[in-house]
């Protein structure tokens, strides 16, 4: 069967989050509040090995009192924005007010950064009348982040993990998104690059296809391949 759709994942596939030391360096200046390079970089890298940037590194140790929500953090926004600052609270700030800053940095555009070919992949799709779907385990709307950048005229629907409170890698929240897009699940294709989230699809009958998950700079055509999947099905 020709393939009629195509699923994408959001972080880590079309778009790539800043690094926490710069997500770290915007916050302070924001606030007007300056610390010594040595200090700021150990700040960051604190941050990353607690995983409390959305997008970022996983965490290297979920604190039990935080287990629970830790795994249902994208069924709504509260739960997202409760696991992810529970995580930065780990660390000490110079002011316990850039946890609530820096969660809210994060769903800036300015944050994010598209792959070199994202955009490349998704127009071609759109000229040739593939329909596609943004698939995200996410508590927040992402909306913003794609007309910011130039992308939302390719994208068809998009299907968010905290807005039907189902999360990834339950077959719903793919079958949500193929029934959105008007195509089978046996003509969709899942692009993402977590092969237990994003491999959920399988179990509906999608094709899937995977990519690493690296910095923008470091993919500079991870998603082409797509675009041959989607010519030889």
């Amino acid at each position: 069967m020709a393939i009629k759709g195509v699923l994408f994942d959001f972080s880590g596939t079309l778009l790539r989050v800043e690094s926490s030391e710069t997500w770290l360096r915007a916050v302070l200046d924001d606030a007007g509040l300056a610390l010594p390079e040595g200090e700021l970089v150990r700040l960051a890298g604190e941050l990353e090995r607690a995983g409390a940037l959305p997008g970022g590194a996983h965490p290297a140790e979920v604190p039990a009192p935080l287990a629970e929500l830790w795994d249902r953090r994208d069924r709504s926004a509260e739960q997202h924005h409760a696991a992810f600052t529970g995580l930065s609270r780990q660390v000490v700030l110079p002011d316990p007010a850039l946890h609530d800053a820096l969660y809210a940095r994060h769903m800036t555009p300015a944050a994010w950064r598209p792959y070199p070919d994202t955009a490349e992949v998704l127009a071609a799709l759109h000229d040739r009348g593939v329909r596609t779907a943004v698939v995200s385990n996410i508590g927040w709307d992402l909306r913003p982040v794609f007309r910011a950048h130039g992308l939302d005229p390719y994208v068809d629907a998009y299907v968010l993990s905290y807005e039907h409170g189902i999360q990834k890698p339950d077959p719903r929240l793919f079958a949500l998104a193929c029934e959105a897009l008007g195509v089978a699940p046996a003509d969709a294709l899942m692009v993402g690059d977590d092969r237990r989230a994003d491999g959920g699809a399988a179990a509906l009958g999608c094709a899937v296809h995977f990519v690493d998950h690296l910095p923008a700079d470091r993919r500079p055509d991870g998603l082409r391949p797509v675009l041959d999947r989607v010519g030889e099905e």
